[in-house]
């Protein structure tokens, strides 16, 4: 018989099971337009060894979207989804000009259940 036991931690898992369930994805692409392309750094890359990817996002995709446009694209669910805005940063042209802007960007971290994969190529 054991004080402290583990039903909490069966709890959590359901409830990150039930979180993304109902997310759907428009028809016809939908999914590609919300999920743009895989984010690649040294930061991104590490992260994929503990089951955290990155991906370059529409800036107006929720996470529920997102969640169910991962679930259409690589069959796994995700357990967690959480979104980082960019913004706009001045940059050097190097040119007569001199300062040019580069553009707000959207990024989102997919946490994927133990034993879950990606595969990118």
């Amino acid at each position: 018989m054991a004080i402290f036991g583990d039903k909490k931690k069966e709890k959590k898992d359901k409830v990150a099971q039930k979180r993304y369930a109902h997310a759907t994805v428009t028809p016809q692409g939908g999914a590609h337009d919300i999920i743009r392309a895989p984010w690649f750094s040294e930061k991104a890359l590490l992260g994929t060894e503990k089951g955290v990817y990155a991906f370059a996002v529409a800036p107006r995709a929720t996470k529920a979207q997102i969640a169910g446009a991962i679930k259409e694209i690589y069959n796994v669910s995700p357990k967690a989804v959480r979104l980082v805005n960019l913004p706009a940063k001045a940059k050097s042209l190097r040119t007569r000009r001199g300062i040019g802007m580069r553009s707000a960007r959207a990024k989102a971290y997919v946490y994927l259940n133990e034993g879950d994969t990606i595969q990118f190529a």
